[in-house]
């Protein structure tokens, strides 16, 4: 079965994570876009890569995407995508721009905000900044079916926030022994956060630059084992992306290599991610209220402190 055959097929079973209408611009009242929030433990593993290339494979199979790049100061989401946004989430924030002046269009009709420094100037937000961002935001999820969350890596405190406010969390690790660590010091921190519901937040790892499914099969077990002895987190396997060199000629390119290399093992590989993703979405990951929700739990969590 070739890649546009598998394509048909998701389109035809892909209710899960369409959503209830396949029109671009309009969308049924109070829907709520589904949420994945993109993190690892350390920095390099491929995590800005596979959000830009999973959001890519999802607009290809019919969704709507928009993806929210939270690596504050680094972005490397428009990076990737050889784009520089004019705006960013500050200007929609301070500046009196609207939600649709700060979406950059990317390639595939995807969309992606950048966060600039928007999250340290939320740091002294008041309640009523709170409400207007929340009110801002809601409108996102009318105009998106899937909203992916590209985080920082590591444990820094805008990481662990967000992972904390996200229902649906896809943890990317390498086999790199300190990728490992990382990621279990991740979970780790997770794990003591008073904050953190394990019964409200679904984390699936994906096993990246790996020789075989065999050996990202491995690497799971390795990982969870731990996490089982010792943390209360439960952590699933989403899949595998094998390495690939196409992936680092994309990079240099700075185009996604889904786009470049659309027949490349990284490429195939992504689109099956997609695939399990839109036609087995866990339940609780919609009973957060969408984007709004999302960042409504992580201002109340800025609150806190």
């Amino acid at each position: 079965m070739d890649q546009a055959e598998q394509l048909r097929n998701i389109i035809k079973n892909n209710t899960a994570c369409r959503g209830q209408t396949s029109d671009v611009n309009l969308s049924p009242p109070g829907k709520i876009a589904r949420v994945i929030t993109v993190t690892s433990g350390k920095g390099g593993v491929g995590k800005s890569n596979i959000s830009v290339n999973l959001g890519i494979q999802m607009s290809r199979i019919g969704k709507r995407v928009i993806i929210l790049d939270a690596d504050f100061g680094l972005a490397n989401v428009e990076v990737m995508l050889g784009i520089r946004p004019q705006f960013n989430l500050a200007d929609l924030m301070f500046r009196g721009k609207g939600l649709r002046d700060i979406i950059t269009k990317g390639p595939e009709n995807i969309g992606f905000i950048s966060g600039g420094s928007g999250i340290s100037e939320l740091t002294n937000i008041t309640r009523s900044q709170i409400a207007f961002l929340t009110q801002k935001l809601d409108e996102l999820d009318e105009i998106a079916d899937v909203i992916i969350i590209d985080t920082g890596a590591g444990i820094t405190d805008s990481v662990l926030e967000f992972v904390t406010a996200s229902s649906e969390v896809l943890l990317v690790a390498t086999p790199e022994p300190t990728s490992i660590t990382d990621a279990y010091a991740l979970l780790k921190t997770l794990n003591r956060k008073v904050d953190f519901s394990t019964e409200a937040t679904v984390i699936k790892m994906i096993a990246n630059r790996v020789d075989s499914y065999e050996e990202a099969r491995q690497l799971y077990m390795k990982l969870n084992l731990v996490v089982e002895k010792f943390l209360t987190v439960r952590m699933d396997f989403l899949g595998a992306i094998p390495q690939d060199l196409n992936v680092s000629k994309a990079v240099m390119q700075q185009k996604p290599y889904s786009i470049l290399y659309p027949n490349a093992p990284s490429s195939k590989a992504v689109f099956e991610l997609a695939g399990i993703l839109c036609n087995h979405a866990p339940q609780r990951a919609y009973a957060v209220s969408g984007i709004a929700g999302l960042f409504s739990n992580l201002l109340r969590l800025k609150l806190k402190k």
